[in-house]
């Protein structure tokens, strides 16, 4: 970009000013940190000047959008030709209630569905079981039979939806319900569009939500990608979260690397099956958490188109477009959210927004400002969409491709974020003898990830307690009286109801049509067979979760993480 003249020149300016203009100015006035750096702790410079990206190269580093590496964007026109899904996370209670949510939502401009379930669901459990008892509904909906999948998307043609689940150890019965479903609405399965999370080698590295073990529960997200292959082509089997690892306490370079990592092992795991590479990616997506510090974020996003693109041609031998393609959603920062005052969530939420639009996500949640109290009021709600649409019909953010772009700063902080991210990746591949699967496998097992993320979120929580960072109404600006606002919640009734649809189930339903569904699925996974075609089948008679998971429990055996176990 610059000739090595030009960069000398610009470095004896920059000496100048520094001992000329700023060095004066800092001794007048001093600075208001003696360090400055991102919320990952990544250090800032005062300035940035094309010394900083002398080895850039605009054709091989950032191109055009659309095109490799797709540092600027995955498609050629970005947010000029559509903005990107707004996409609320949703549901509490019954599926009565996170039903009307649905409707609320989609009347107040939301453009796609994402669904919240509750703790009971997420492990696979039914809301009659004892374990549940007291959760049922609280964090999210409850789903125990297709029955209940029907009354969520009353009134919702899942033809004309897009639809994200948010579960992971019992996805692939959600997914199971939502194929049934279309098949009951007389939906083309090649029609249907969406996401499931189920990414289950990050429930072992952050989130810790299981049920059988680490090599058996990738088998069956392989199984997902499979079927949805040969029968769902516009579902997502998968969405690769970095989200639960940055939530987790991680650095913004560990979600990065951790996230990718993930991916690339789904990648191999597939193709070991017998898929090819260009069979597999193009159903991969990725969910990305945007954190506080701006400029680190739109980097991290840019990174990690980058090094997927790379990653997938040089390692894997991906020749489609589609296949080097990193395409993401985005939530704003849970972790970064207050109790205290928490009306300042909505700015904290808007520059997190607004970080995930400069970065270039395909999809976006705003999360509300009362969640670090309970779960989001309608009222709240609005407001976190309003936000998204007032970035996209206001702020002129969305109106040109990548304005970041070509910053000296930014640039510097993309291929700083990364060589850091890449490194990880390396270590991995390497713990894996030459397989990125293998060594997450491998990381998981050894208590690698645990390590990595704990001595971060350590290292933050240390700067916050001592007031190096910063978070206003906390440990700064703090109030004696402080605001709460009306919050959402869920009574006691909601089990009960849940409760007596589950019997009113168990009552109408084939007996015998139940007991052979489930030695079906037993079948399947004894085989070795891919088992979601025996799920599907199964949760058209009504078998639920909670049975279906103990299927996989007694066949696979569950799993204990080892960390702090004597």
């Amino acid at each position: 970009m610059y000739d090595e003249d030009e960069l000398a020149d610009i470095r004896e300016a920059r000496e100048e000013w520094e001992s000329e203009t700023r060095d004066p100015a800092r001794e007048r006035f001093g600075e208001r940190k003696d360090r400055f750096a991102t919320v990952s702790n990544l250090g800032v410079d005062d300035l940035y000047t094309p010394n900083d990206v002398a080895d850039l190269d605009f054709e091989a580093d950032l191109g055009f959008p659309g095109e490799f590496p797709y540092t600027r964007g995955p498609y050629p026109t970005m947010y000029r030709g559509r903005t990107w899904t707004m996409r609320q996370f949703a549901g509490f209670g019954t599926a009565e209630e996170t039903n009307d949510r649905f409707h609320f939502l989609v009347e107040n401009g939301q453009t796609g569905l994402s669904t919240a379930f509750d703790m009971p669901s997420l492990m696979g459990k039914d809301s009659d079981d004892p374990l549940s008892d007291g959760e049922v509904g609280k964090e999210g909906v409850a789903v125990d039979t297709l029955r209940d999948m029907e009354i969520l998307f009353d009134g919702i043609d899942v033809g004309e939806v897009s639809t994200s689940f948010t579960i992971n150890p019992s996805a692939p019965v959600i997914y199971a319900m939502y194929v049934a479903l279309a098949d009951q609405q007389g939906v083309p399965r090649e029609e249907i569009r969406g996401t499931l999370q189920n990414d289950m080698l990050k429930e072992f590295i952050a989130q810790k939500e299981w049920v059988i073990p680490p090599a058996p529960s990738l088998d069956i997200v392989t199984d997902t990608v499979e079927f949805a292959a040969e029968q769902t082509p516009k579902f997502h089997p998968i969405s690769v979260s970095g989200y639960h690892i940055r939530e987790a306490g991680s650095t913004a370079v560990q979600e990065l690397a951790f996230t990718l990592a993930d991916g690339f092992a789904y990648v191999e795991d597939a193709v070991e099956r017998g898929m090819d590479v260009d069979e597999v990616a193009p159903l991969l997506s990725f969910f990305f958490n945007s954190h506080n510090s701006i400029f680190e974020e739109v980097a991290k996003f840019r990174a990690a188109r980058r090094i997927y693109a790379r990653v997938m041609e040089e390692w894997y031998d991906a020749e489609k477009p589609e296949s080097k393609r990193l395409k993401f959603h985005t939530q704003t920062a849970g972790q970064s959210l207050t109790a205290q005052q928490p009306l300042n969530n909505i700015v904290r939420v808007t520059i997190q927004a607004l970080a995930g639009v400069l970065g270039g996500t395909q999809s976006l949640h705003t999360n509300s400002f009362d969640e670090a109290l309970a779960l989001p009021g309608e009222e709240a709600v609005r407001v976190a969409l309003r936000t998204q649409q007032i970035i996209a019909e206001e702020s002129g953010a969305a109106d040109t491709i990548d304005p970041l772009g070509g910053s000296f700063f930014v640039e510097s902080l993309t291929d700083e974020v990364e060589a850091e991210a890449m490194a990880y990746i390396e270590e991995l591949r390497e713990m894996g003898e030459g397989s990125v699967r293998d060594g997450v496998l491998a990381g998981i097992d050894e208590g690698y990830f645990h390590r990595e993320i704990q001595e971060a979120s350590y290292e933050y929580q240390e700067r916050v307690e001592e007031g190096e960072e910063v978070v206003v109404g906390v440990n700064k600006y703090s109030m004696d009286e402080d605001t709460r606002p009306d919050l959402l919640h869920v009574g006691e009734e909601t089990q009960d109801r849940q409760l007596a649809r589950l019997a009113e189930v168990k009552e109408e339903r084939d007996d015998d049509a139940v007991a052979a569904a489930l030695d079906d699925v037993r079948a399947a996974v004894e085989a070795g067979d891919n088992v979601m075609p025996a799920l599907v089948e199964a949760v058209k008679v009504y078998v639920t979760m909670g049975e279906i998971m103990d299927v996989f429990a007694e066949e696979h055996g569950t799993y204990r993480e080892k960390i702090g176990v004597v």
